[in-house]
Parts: C-alpha cells; structure tokens; sequence
C-alpha cells in the first residue's frame, strides 16, 4: 500500500503523508515513496511544492521509524540513512517547499519539516525534539541545521529537554512562517504557494541554492568533524541508546543510567 499521495495542480505539486495508522512515521519505505514524488514534481511541470499530512491530523509526522533505528554500535544516522537522505534532497531540491503543518512534528520530522523553505502551522502544530527521550546522539549535520535557523540556545532548549514549541512560540521564534486557523490553512498555504509559482523559477531556484550554500558554510577543521564522531560514538555504543530503543519498542520509560 502506497504511503504518499502525489497531486500535481496548477503548477503545484503536493506530497501528503498517508500512513496516520503510524503516524506518518518516517519509515524506509514512506522515504523512498517520498524522494520518489520530488523526483517525479521536479522534473514534470510544478514549480513549487507542499508537503502535508491529511487535513485534520493529530500528528504531522513522528519522525524517524524506532523500529528501523540499528542496534548498538551503529550511527543510527549515518549519511546514507534514508531520513538524512530525504533532508538533503529538500533542502537540495530547485523548487520551493512548503510544510504544511497540523499537529505535531516529532524527532527526525522536525528536520523534515525545518528542511523546507517555508512553514505554515495551524494553532494544533507542536515542535517537539525527541532523540534525548531515546538516547540517540543526533548527527552534525542535524544540529548544525537547528542552530541556524533558531540559534544556539533554542536548540539547546529543544534537544535537552525534548517539549514541544507550541505554533505560537514556534512563529515568534521564526520557525514558523505564519499561524493560520485550521480551516483557513489550505486556502492560505495554496494562495502563497501559487504567489510563488508565477514568479521566475529560474531566479527563484538561483536565489534558493546561494542561500543554502552561504547557511551551510560552516567550515570545520578534521580535528573537529573526528571529535564530534566520536562524541556521537559514545552515545550509540552505550547502554543508554540500547535501553532506549528497547524502552520504546517495549512501549515502556526508558531508565537512562547515563552510561
């Protein structure tokens, strides 16, 4: 059964999330489905893109599917992981995205939804950074990303204490682009994206890769990038991430011992 809905209207193409059973959670297979809808939207006619859940859902994404998350001893976010996979493509891609966002964003879908280049939320949409409650080490890349967009300490705020930014301090912080009631939300999210697609897609898809190249110019020395690898090592080699893995496979509080 197919896990993305793929629609293509007006030079707007839309990519909704269709597994609400587990709550769009960000499987292999919800990932392949989903780079291969960019893939079809980026070489037909669209000229921008949403991505969404159904109207109306609780939860927008759960993020990252625990239940793919490897055993100890391996990074649970290498570069080839589906999920850094499908964010590199977003942020990569020469069309527009816009999240369109209802309910909550948990864990790897927070990247997601910070992956694209606007967001839109209705007054339900939560943020919630979630590694911490499972005992992943988040990757560099990932944290990097964070701290551009809300600076240090709300992303220190974020990973540490894994509660949800509700939409309006999630729009005072900038991270959201707008707050539109629910059943305004569509008219609204289709109204901006159509602004978009009548503007040059040429000039547009110029404009968006400098500004990805000059908010990734970050350099870091290999001293630095081994010593970050090996701080993530520490994490997944521990007891902690394998007893939160099984805390949450086994639907249970993880007893974090710190080792």
């Amino acid at each position: 059964m197919s896990m993305i809905l793929t629609r293509l209207h007006d030079d707007i193409g839309t990519i909704i999330m269709d597994n609400p059973e587990r709550r769009n959670a960000l499987s292999s297979k919800m990932v392949d489905e989903m780079l291969h809808a960019l893939e079809v939207l980026e070489k037909g006619k669209a000229r921008v893109i949403v991505i969404r859940a159904h109207a109306g859902a609780k939860v927008w994404s759960a993020g990252h599917d625990v239940n793919e998350l490897p055993i100890a001893g391996r990074d649970p976010l290498a570069y080839s992981d589906p999920l850094v996979t499908v964010l590199r493509s977003i942020q990569a891609s020469p069309l527009p995205v816009i999240a369109m966002i209802e309910g909550g964003v948990w864990g790897g879908a927070c990247d997601l939804a910070l992956s694209c280049d606007i967001l839109i939320g209705s007054p339900t949409a939560s943020i919630t950074m979630t590694p911490a409650k499972i005992g992943v080490p988040y990757n560099a890349s990932g944290i990097l990303h964070f701290m551009g967009i809300m600076g240090v300490n709300i992303a220190k705020e974020m990973f540490f204490s894994a509660q949800s930014l509700t939409a309006e301090r999630a729009e005072k912080l900038g991270i959201l682009n707008h707050v539109v009631p629910a059943d305004d939300m569509e008219k609204f999210t289709y109204e901006l994206a159509g602004n978009i697609a009548k503007n040059s897609p040429l000039s547009i898809k110029v404009i968006k890769e400098q500004i990805r190249l000059l908010a990734n110019a970050h350099p870091l020395s290999p001293h630095t990038f081994e010593r970050v690898q090996g701080l993530r090592r520490l994490v997944y080699d521990s007891n902690d991430y394998a007893e939160g893995i099984n805390a949450f496979l086994g639907k249970r509080p993880a007893v974090f011992q710190g080792e």
